[in-house]
């Protein structure tokens, strides 16, 4: 028998939230996401769909990609068993229903109610290009979500129909302002392409901080089907920073980040009567430059039922299939478990050679 992972042993105030002592051979005996490197996985990040109705130039082909069939996707059904065991199981306190594009589920408000309704039911999030939110942001919020996460990388129209291949802004804007109305918190999440929208940064800011919307810019990361990213063309987040330098003072938040990938800013600028003041909250995510790994604390089920441990590893283990043959709770619980312990320490460095998963972000979910 594997030994057990010790907790609560010296030292472990000082570690983030999700982490536990360990780091032993084997396996982890007690019940939790928990990994050989002393992490426990604590949000889940569920896919819904692999389709979308963007073409995001550093997420998809022009002409899309071969999408699994719905037969092979989770049911709403067996989206709830998994959380549900996410939850009780694992302490799992925070799910985001990621895709593809999972407003294209006309199941949606049916998974969000199922999962809200759970006891115990951890904070719902979904993450959304919100075209088509504007119709349905009310019965999401009635049913149990509480944030969207809406992908936004520009406001310029002529920009956003050059990264996206489509143009929909005022979708997006619509969905945007619907969620307000319906209560739901919003954050939006951009990434900045080279000689793409990298100089609209501070406009997006100043859009976002304008509407009390709060901004995530993202380094790009080598998701492309495509497997075109390369190092070079990437805004770094020292890029970005030095983007808004000149319009805005970011002021690093005191908040504790808890495992959260976004390292959180205070934006300074000028108040009403002129003096400095305090505008809004600003996240800059920099996945490949300025590494989180260690402070991990993800899991992710893939559309197609597969616990992926990291966002860029190709390890994967199928927990649809054995559901579907008849595997009890305490099988899928144990499957997830010793897919989460082989969890890797680090997605490797930031240089040219970074490996690309050979599955793309519309596959994997985010």
């Amino acid at each position: 028998m594997a030994p057990a992972i010790l907790l609560g042993t010296s030292g472990a105030a000082d570690r983030p939230a999700g982490h536990v002592d360990g780091g032993v051979e084997g396996g982890p005996v007690e019940d939790g996401l928990v990994d050989r490197f002393g992490r426990r996985a604590v949000d889940l990040r569920v896919s819904l769909t692999e389709r979308c109705n963007l073409r995001c130039t550093y997420c998809m082909p022009a002409a899309g990609l071969p999408f699994a069939p719905d037969d092979a996707l989770m049911t709403a059904a067996e989206i709830e068993r998994l959380v549900h065991l996410g939850a009780s199981r694992f302490g799992v306190r925070k799910v985001r229903f990621t895709g593809g594009e999972p407003m294209l589920r006309h199941d949606l408000v049916d998974v969000i109610a199922r999962c809200a309704a759970l006891p115990d039911a951890p904070e719902l999030s979904l993450t959304t290009n919100a075209i088509g939110l504007a119709h349905r942001a009310r019965a999401l919020r009635d049913a149990g979500l509480r944030r969207v996460n809406v992908s936004l990388d520009t406001v310029d129209p002529e920009v956003f129909a050059t990264v996206t291949r489509r143009p929909f802004l005022d979708r997006v804007i619509a969905g945007l302002e619907a969620a307000a109305d319906a209560g739901l918190d919003i954050k939006v999440n951009a990434v900045l392409l080279r000689g793409v929208n990298d100089m609209l940064a501070p406009d997006l800011m100043r859009w976002c901080l304008d509407r009390g919307y709060e901004l995530r810019f993202i380094e790009q990361m080598p998701l492309d089907p495509d497997h075109a990213w390369d190092r070079s063309s990437m805004v770094t987040a020292a890029e970005t920073r030095a983007l808004l330098a000149p319009s805005f003072e970011l002021v690093p938040d005191d908040a504790p980040r808890d495992g959260a990938p976004a390292e959180r800013f205070r934006v300074l600028g000028p108040g009403p009567d002129g003096d400095r003041t305090v505008l809004g909250t600003v996240g800059i995510i920099a996945s490949i430059t300025e590494s989180f790994c260690a402070d991990c604390t993800r899991t992710r089920l893939t559309a197609d039922g597969h616990v992926r441990s990291c966002l860029f590893s190709d390890d994967e283990t199928d927990v649809l299939g054995p559901m579907r043959s008849g595997a009890s709770d305490d099988e899928v619980a144990g499957l997830w478990r010793r897919a989460m312990w082989a969890k890797p320490r680090d997605h490797g460095d930031d240089s040219d050679d970074l490996v690309h998963p050979t599955r793309g972000m519309s596959a994997i979910g985010g």
